[in-house]
């Protein structure tokens, strides 16, 4: 990495080094709520736009340029990792992701396959190439995958779950095929992630985003051993983020299972998660649903974070989850600038 990217304002929070402001960006920048986003997709399909390297890369782009944030996040989902796994996975407008094969059995399970990122997905190398050559040279890419328990949840319930009830059946009811399943994802999403820091990304970030149904203890059991053993395999080359949301109380566990950097959403207080757990740096926490509100209200909110850090270096300020389709783009401008002016320091 050369010394520009090095030196980046976000790299240098990641590493707990003081900055000249507070560096800003945002969960899902690229996305449905950027006109942009939907003339570069036009009708081509979700899987199809993921996979194509030239339509992904010049989405992550836009939305870096447009926004003026100081990282770029590499357009794709969590998801198409399964399918070389042997998962039959489908996008369904107005439904979301499907899976039309669940992982419910054992027999499931031993059907799974675990193949190099390298031969079963040579597009996530093509995208990665490309946004590196397009972004500015001062900002570096960050790469990302799901964790272990959000992608097992996805294959075992076959699509987006209010209850868990399947995941649980297995998880309580038959900790052996539990964590059979959860060994085989955790050495799928250490090589992808090794592939993506291999292809030229400058940190990666892990998104637990369904961890929240657990309780600390479930954490601990059937998550933490999987997670700890990710977060060593990937860290030391790059920065690791560890993102999870929906419960404040698995903050320090997360924050033990390992990672440079701990995201944290907006229901759990910034500050005193960051004492307490003693992590280096912090990312997060303002609601994303507030970007929906006036603009006023956003900076309002924003101040709100800031303040409550205080300039204390390792802070990159982030949303607790991603933008929603109905987020005015000016709005989303408007924090990125305040936060900027702001926090400069």
């Amino acid at each position: 990495m050369d010394d520009v990217l090095h030196n980046s304002t976000f790299l240098k929070a990641c590493r707990g080094e003081e900055t000249d402001f507070t560096p800003i960006w945002l969960n899902r920048q690229a996305g449905r709520y950027m006109p942009e986003y939907h003339q570069v997709k036009g009708d081509t399909k979700s899987l199809d736009f993921f996979k194509t390297p030239e339509l992904a890369a010049k989405a992550t782009c836009d939305a870096q340029r447009i926004l003026g944030v100081d990282a770029a996040i590499m357009f794709a989902d969590l998801l198409p990792i399964l399918e070389p796994m042997g998962m039959k996975l489908d996008y369904i407008p107005g439904f979301g992701p499907n899976f039309e094969n669940p992982v419910r059995t054992h027999a499931n399970i031993d059907n799974l396959r675990v193949q190099p990122a390298k031969e079963s997905m040579p597009y996530i190398h093509d995208v990665i190439k490309l946004i590196r050559a397009e972004l500015p040279k001062d900002i570096p890419l960050i790469g990302f995958g799901g964790a272990p328990f959000t992608l097992a949840s996805y294959a075992i319930e076959g699509k987006g779950s209010r209850n868990y009830v399947f995941v649980k059946q297995m998880m309580y009811g038959d900790a052996g095929a539990w964590h059979g399943l959860m060994e085989k994802i955790t050495d799928t999403v250490i090589d992808y992630m090794n592939y993506q820091i291999d292809s030229g990304v400058q940190a990666v970030q892990l998104f637990d985003s369904w961890v929240g149904t657990l309780s600390p203890s479930d954490y601990r059991e059937y998550v933490m051993p999987h997670s700890k053993r990710m977060m060593k395999e990937i860290t030391g080359r790059v920065p690791v983020i560890h993102f999870g949301t929906g419960n404040p109380a698995l903050a320090p566990l997360m924050a033990e299972a390992g990672g440079d950097v701990l995201a944290l959403d907006w229901r759990t207080p910034l500050l005193e998660t960051w004492n307490a757990t003693g992590v280096k740096s912090v990312q997060g926490n303002m609601d994303p649903i507030i970007l929906c509100a006036d603009k006023a209200s956003v900076k309002r909110k924003a101040k709100e974070v800031l303040d409550e850090v205080d300039g204390r270096p390792g802070h990159i300020f982030n949303l607790g989850h991603g933008i929603i389709p109905e987020t005015p783009v000016e709005n989303v401008k408007a924090l990125v600038d305040f936060v900027h002016e702001y926090s400069a320091r």
